[in-house]
């Protein structure tokens, strides 16, 4: 047998990475940069107010209060996206908006809830009477009365304050979530070099599944494995396709996989790969190997693990398409996509954590746990508050113990009993 270790640095040691590709910010949506991305211009890019105020000279509020407030003439107004907002100087302020560049002459933004709102009137009020335009009253508004005084640099968000230019904004083998998308944008950046996410293409076998909403006959079962592993290859990043379940027909499985390659960066099968006679998978594929492409075809091993004896891995097609035959029972082929699926999906994405975060917990059972001798036994569990649980019975075929599992209890190959009370370690599934 094959030691769990040794089946993955086997398949690990094959896989690569994907070609980096260049795409538009939305398109490059979890997937992996592939290069350090320096920062061009500062963010923010200027002196703007945090908030609806007016800019104003330190100075001219300095001692401004309720009794005795500071009275300023107002220049004129500045809006977000205003490239020539008017100076300020003593005396004077300008009536500024959030994310509006500080205008010259300012050193400060008082808000707008700290003022009267700009409802004094000054000396242009009678000009306004008059008929004259505020261009005609050499730019003044009005009046506004403010306050309280304002510290330099109050309320505003200093140019370079988040990023500076030459700073790097994201480095190599960043995952690209939507703040680090957001986060390029606003330095400029449209378009990056991303290893893509993997197309991967899961298959199950045994002429005995039907569809879910399909009426089932005597012997027959709904078809769980694809769904669960193509939900599984979508939360560890890859782009998912399900085939549906294909009989127990080596030909037609052979032909199925060929007609899927165009879209595969990974297959993965699932069911027919034990010691049965319709053992479908391990019929079709065990010869599968190309003469003239050396490297290519399935190996099928038999592993020291429990749920999981059965697995086979390989590469298949011209391209030499990475291939995982995982074994039909619905706990064994989940567990046998985390101990090895996954990890293939995070390397051919870029990622160098590749693998699901473990820790060790306290075990509460009511009796002990057996592990037959020899084998690493992985069994569905629930974390809490540093104690794990055990979820279900040992057996390969309980969905609903898995469905309400987060954590793989392990126990080593050499431990054929565990205590409660006993540390063990588990994997995280959540």
């Amino acid at each position: 047998m094959w030691s769990v270790q040794e089946h993955l640095d086997d398949i690990l040691a094959t896989v690569r990475p994907l070609e980096p590709i260049e795409l538009n910010l939305l398109d490059a949506q979890g997937c992996v940069l592939v290069d350090d991305i320096t920062v061009p211009v500062s963010l923010p890019p200027f002196d703007n107010s945090s908030m609806d105020g007016y800019a104003v000279r330190v100075a001219d509020v300095a001692g401004a209060s309720e009794e005795f407030p500071a009275v300023l003439e107002v220049v004129g107004d500045v809006a977000a996206g205003r490239t020539d907002p008017p100076s300020v100087g003593p005396g004077e302020a300008a009536r500024i908006m959030t994310g509006a560049p500080l205008p010259p002459g300012a050193e400060t933004v008082v808000p707008v809830e700290w003022t009267d709102g700009g409802l004094g009137e000054g000396p242009v009020t009678a000009m306004r009477a008059a008929g004259l335009t505020p261009e005609d009253a050499g730019g003044a508004e009005g009046q506004v009365r403010v306050y309280r005084p304002a510290a330099a640099g109050a309320h505003v968000r200093a140019a370079g304050s988040d990023v500076k230019s030459g700073d790097r904004a994201l480095a190599a083998g960043t995952v690209l979530g939507p703040p680090q998308i957001a986060l390029l944008a606003a330095i400029g950046r449209g378009r990056v070099r991303v290893h893509p996410r993997p197309r991967v293409v899961v298959l199950s076998t045994g002429s005995e599944l039907v569809q879910p909403d399909e009426a089932l006959a005597h012997g027959q079962i709904y078809d769980s494995n694809s769904f669960a592993l193509t939900a599984a290859a979508r939360d560890a990043g890859a782009i998912a396709y399900r085939v549906g379940a294909v009989a127990d027909d080596p030909e037609t499985l052979r032909d199925t996989i060929e007609d899927q390659l165009v879209r595969a960066d990974l297959m993965v099968t699932t069911g027919g790969v034990s010691v049965g006679a319709y053992d479908v998978v391990k019929e079709a594929l065990a010869h599968v190997a190309d003469e003239d492409e050396p490297g290519s075809g399935v190996e099928f091993r038999r592993l020291a693990m429990q749920p999981g004896k059965p697995q086979g891995f390989g590469s298949v097609g011209p391209d030499h398409t990475p291939l995982l035959a995982l074994p039909g029972n619905p706990v064994s082929s989940y567990v046998s996509f985390e101990l090895f699926v996954r990890p293939v999906i995070r390397t051919l994405m870029g990622l160098t954590d590749v693998h699901r975060p473990t820790t060790t917990a306290t075990l509460t059972a009511d009796k002990a746990l057996t592990s037959p001798k020899g084998r690493r036994q992985f069994l569905r569990g629930s974390l809490a508050d540093g104690s794990v649980t055990p979820v279900g019975g040992a057996g390969s075929h309980l969905v609903a113990a898995l469905a309400h599992a987060d954590a793989l209890i392990v126990v080593p190959e050499d431990v054929e009993s565990v205590e409660p009370g006993t540390e063990v370690e588990v994997v995280l599934l959540r």
